[in-house]
C-alpha cells in the first residue's frame, strides 16, 4: 500500500462485513459499522467504479448503491472476509473463557470489534496494530461516529514491513507476561515471506505459553506463474495490484504445520474455503458456497512450551 494512504482493501472489507449484516439471509456477524466507518468519499468512489463497469444501457437504469453491493458480493474475497471474521471471534470467545485477557489485532484495518464488543469480552485489553495511515483514518472515523476512545483499547501505529511486532508492542502497555489472543486477518498475502516469518516468530516470542493466533493465508501455489486459478481469483489479484496492494506471498498448506513449529507455534486447525463454508454455511443460505475460491485458508495456532524450547531465535 502507499505509505500516505489508508489501505484500500481494509476499507472494502469493512463494507463487506456491513453488507453481509444488512443483506444476507442469515448473517454470521452483527457488524453494521462498515457503512459508518468508511468515509462517504470512499464509498462514492467505489460506487463510481462499480457503475463504470456496466455497459451504458445498464448504467442508465442502475441504482449505484445496489450496483456496489452486487459488486462486493460477487468479489472473490467476500466469502473469506465473512467467514474469517466469524471464525476468529468464535475462537476468541473460547480463549476468553479460558482466561485470556489481551487481544491483539495485527493489521486491524477497520475491524469494528471495539465498537460492538460482546458482553463476554468486556474485560479484554484490546491492542490494534496497523499501518499509521490506515490507523489515523480509522481513529478519525471513530471520532466522527461518536465513539470515544477508552482505556482498554490501545492503538499501536506500526508498519510491520519495516518494524517488528515486538518493537511495536513494546511502545504500548501490552503485558508480555499475560496470555494473549492474536488475530492476523487478510494481511500475510500482502507481506513478503520473510516479514511473515518474522511476525510469526515474534508472536511466539512476545507472548507466553497458552497464547493463541488465528491468521489467514493463501496457498502459495496460487501465486506461481502459469497457475490457472479461478476467474474470480485472477480478477481479485488484478484489482488489488491495481491499487498498490499486490499479493506477495503465501504458504504451502501441506507443510504449514512444520513451518509453524520452526517459528515456535503449534498448528491446531487449518481450514480451506470448503471446510469453512461447511462449518458456517453448509446449506448455502448466504450464498457463500457458490462464491468461494479454493486458494484461501484460515489457521489457528498456539504458543507451546515444548516448541519454544526447541524453536530457533526470532528473526
Amino acid at each position: 500500500m502507499e505509505p500516505s494512504k489508508a489501505s484500500y482493501t481494509a476499507l472494502v472489507t469493512s463494507l463487506m462485513r456491513a453488507l453481509h449484516t444488512r443483506s444476507d439471509p442469515a448473517p454470521l456477524l452483527d457488524d453494521p459499522w462498515g457503512d459508518r466507518l468508511v468515509p462517504e468519499s470512499v464509498q462514492a468512489g467505489l460506487r463510481d467504479r462499480a457503475m463504470a463497469r456496466l455497459d451504458p444501457a445498464e448504467r442508465a437504469e442502475a441504482a449505484p448503491a445496489r450496483v456496489l453491493d452486487a459488486a462486493m458480493r460477487a468479489n472473490a474475497a467476500y466469502p473469506g472476509v465473512i467467514l474469517r471474521s466469524r471464525y476468529t471471534e468464535d475462537m476468541l470467545a473460547a480463549a476468553v473463557a479460558r482466561g485470556i485477557a489481551q487481544y491483539v489485532l495485527i493489521g486491524a484495518g477497520f475491524d469494528s470489534f471495539l465498537c460492538r464488543r460482546p458482553s463476554w469480552a468486556e474485560g479484554l485489553q484490546v491492542y490494534e496494530v496497523d499501518h499509521p495511515a490506515t490507523q489515523q483514518l480509522k481513529r478519525e472515523r471513530l471520532r466522527h461516529c461518536g465513539i470515544a476512545e477508552s482505556g482498554d483499547v490501545h492503538f499501536v501505529a506500526a508498519d510491520l514491513a519495516e518494524e517488528t511486532l515486538q518493537s511495536a508492542l513494546a511502545r504500548s502497555s501490552f503485558d508480555p507476561a499475560r496470555p494473549t489472543f492474536f488475530s492476523w486477518l487478510g494481511v500475510t498475502v500482502y507481506l513478503t515471506r520473510e516479514a511473515n516469518l518474522a511476525t510469526l516468530r515474534a508472536i511466539a516470542t512476545v507472548a507466553p505459553v497458552g497464547s493463541e493466533l488465528v491468521f489467514t493465508y493463501i496457498d502459495e501455489a496460487a501465486l506461481q506463474p502459469g497457475h490457472a486459478g479461478t476467474e474470480g481469483f485472477r480478477k481479485l489479484r488484478s484489482d488489488v495490484s491495481g491499487v498498490g496492494e499486490a499479493f506477495l506471498s503465501g504458504f504451502d498448506p501441506a507443510t504449514l504445520g512444520a513451518l509453524l513449529l520452526e517459528t515456535g507455534l503449534v498448528l491446531t486447525e487449518d481450514l480451506d474455503g470448503e471446510q469453512t463454508v461447511a462449518r458456517y454455511d453448509a446449506a448455502g443460505t448466504n450464498g457463500l458456497q457458490r462464491q468461494r475460491d479454493g486458494a484461501g485458508y484460515i489457521a489457528h495456532a498456539r504458543v507451546d512450551a515444548r516448541v519454544i524450547s526447541a524453536a530457533p531465535p526470532a528473526a
